[in-house]
């Protein structure tokens, strides 16, 4: 694609672009030339600098999504098979496990590759285009993931999800090239078997940005009576028993969701006298639970994103604060609360200061025993701490 026109910076706003930031919000910019919405621009500082190379979109806040700061670099397919071929080499070691084949390829800005997302599982792959910045180049994306991944049958989207509506876009969901994938795929993580629904799935299908924790929690579970609340499919639930735990009862709103997490305890050789299910809210269940009495060796949080906006930032962290309030009270002396958040506002910091409030609260003391983040697979890179979403911590609670 050649370079269409020029975004001009206001003067003294130039100083994230230099420290090489991928975004440029509408508050920044002070004039655009000869430039539509879709095309690559180049972007220039107050003084007529040359500063980085993108593609504008001023339906959205963020007007300007970087590509290059490279002047020489041309956006053309080698372009995208180069970073692609980037972000893989930095998988290697998970390409070569033989108890895996399910992880991210590909995570957005922090591959240098913004607002693309790609998810390997076993013979498919499962890409998002969630900005204009990547739906402009989505053909040349296509071809070289078919060039770098033969072996998959085939490559389907799920652009369906409302990040889209802020950059102008429609929602979009399908197979793109090869095959149509079976309702259910099995994949393996570190040797555990999941039933997988790509296409009607959460996320992508999967959360696996939650490997690493799985396995953490699941040793931690030894011996342990467990619930796992915000169950989904019952990941943690199927690390849990392996790790040891005595039984496990999973908790959602979602009856679909419990009944392939079933499938999937099965799927591992667990008995059905091993796991229960329970198909309710979860901040209502442990209310209840609190005022009956019912105790247990360790609880697992692992909600959905409570905060998707500043302007609900106060009330997620109220959610936050309840939920591991209510969980802290139904914990035995000794027990192990495994609790996350996946909201990119709460930072780390923030969010343990909300544990801090509920257990002062609760009337319990609290230990952290360990921080978790998300998977290696989804790097954070140092000029986008944006892509720092998901946190959790590990605590015994008195």
């Amino acid at each position: 694609m050649t370079v269409g026109g020029t975004v001009m910076l206001k003067r003294g706003r130039e100083k994230s672009v230099l420290r090489r930031h991928p975004w440029i919000f509408s508050g920044a910019v002070a004039q655009v030339r000869d430039a539509r919405d879709g095309d690559l621009v180049d972007v220039i500082a107050a003084d007529g600098r040359w500063l980085a190379r993108g593609v504008l979109n001023r339906r959205s806040q963020i007007v300007v999504r970087i590509l290059t700061w490279d002047e020489s670099e041309e956006v053309d397919g080698d372009f995208w098979l180069c970073r692609l071929e980037r972000a893989i080499a930095g998988r290697r070691a998970l390409m070569e496990d033989d108890a895996t084949n399910a992880f991210r390829v590909v995570h957005a800005e922090s591959d240098w590759l913004p607002g693309l997302v790609v998810d390997l599982y076993g013979d498919w792959l499962v890409v998002q285009f969630l900005t204009l910045s990547i739906e402009m180049f989505r053909n040349e994306v296509l071809d070289a993931l078919e060039s770098l991944f033969p072996h998959v049958r085939g490559i389907v989207e799920r652009s369906d999800v409302p990040v889209r509506k802020r950059e102008g876009l429609p929602l979009r969901k399908g197979t793109l090239r090869g095959d149509d994938p079976p309702v259910e795929i099995e994949i393996l993580e570190n040797g555990h078997r999941f039933l997988v629904d790509l296409l009607g799935g959460q996320k992508t299908g999967f959360y696996l940005d939650q490997r690493p924790n799985r396995a953490i929690v699941g040793k931690a579970a030894a011996g342990k009576q467990v619930l796992n609340a915000f169950s989904y499919t019952g990941g943690f639930a199927v690390y849990a028993l392996a790790g040891g735990a005595s039984k496990v009862l999973n908790l959602d709103t979602d009856g679909d969701a419990l009944a392939l997490g079933e499938r999937n305890l099965r799927l591992n050789g667990f008995s059905e006298g091993l796991f229960s299910s329970m198909r309710e809210d979860v901040f209502s269940v442990l209310r209840a639970f609190r005022d009956n009495g019912t105790q247990f060796d360790m609880v697992i949080l692992d909600p959905p994103k409570f905060a998707t906006g500043r302007s609900n930032l106060m009330r997620a962290t109220r959610g936050y604060k309840d939920i591991n309030l209510l969980a802290m009270k139904i914990l035995q002396p000794g027990g192990l609360l495994a609790t996350f958040s996946c909201s990119g506002l709460v930072s780390p910091d923030l969010f343990q200061k909300i544990l801090f409030g509920a257990a002062l609260d609760a009337g319990r003391d609290m230990q952290i025993l360990m921080e978790m983040r998300q998977g290696c697979d989804h790097p954070v890179a140092l000029n986008f701490p944006q892509g720092a979403y998901l946190k959790g911590l590990l605590l015994r609670v008195w």
